[in-house]
């Protein structure tokens, strides 16, 4: 297979580990969690969480890993919030 076709395959193919915004901010209140209660638990400030759950602005690799991290535990523990969602879906 050549490079180019690897490297489209690599693109398609790849995992996006969080939810939606609707199913990010559904999970947290799934366990009457505020924003400001994750966001003091990730070391940022409620108005970047904020931008982050409504999808306005991506976290960095360190607080993305955290964030993904604290996304499947809330599924894990409430799979109705997560609305069927498969972290390990295609975006």
């Amino acid at each position: 297979m050549s490079d180019l076709v690897q490297a489209v395959d690599a693109l398609v193919t790849r995992v996006h580990p969080l939810p939606p915004p609707e199913v990010r901010a559904r999970l947290r209140k799934a366990d009457d969690l505020t924003q400001e209660d994750v966001a003091r638990a990730l070391g940022i400030t409620r108005v970047a969480f904020n931008r982050w759950e409504v999808g306005a602005a991506k976290p960095r690799p360190r607080h993305l890993a955290a964030y993904a991290h604290f996304l499947r535990r809330l599924a894990a523990k409430h799979p109705d919030a997560a609305g069927g969602h498969d972290f390990t879906k295609v975006s």
